[in-house]
């Protein structure tokens, strides 16, 4: 009977994970990368001209390089650019 339960929730986390990683594709799909938004200490990641790489390390407020995500659509109305329009500068 041990046996089972453990196999039981072996198998219903396994799923769990499955459908947690759709959720997150889909989710990705509807935000961009916003250039020239993030205030310091809040980007999401590595910065375009490689000087870091990792998130929360912008030191000034809307630097250029530097990005969060947004819903996609929303960049422009934020006063920053896609990622296509800050490769261009």
């Amino acid at each position: 009977m041990n046996n089972r339960l453990i196999a039981s929730s072996a198998l219903a986390s396994v799923l769990a994970l499955g459908l947690l990683g759709h959720a997150n594709a889909a989710d990705e799909k509807a935000k961009e990368k916003c250039f020239g938004i993030a205030t310091a200490g809040q980007n999401d990641c590595a910065n375009a001209s490689g000087s870091h790489s990792c998130a929360g390390q912008s030191k000034v407020d809307k630097g250029a390089d530097e990005w969060k995500y947004v819903a996609k659509g929303t960049c422009a109305s934020l006063g920053g650019k896609t990622a296509e329009e800050a490769k261009k500068k």
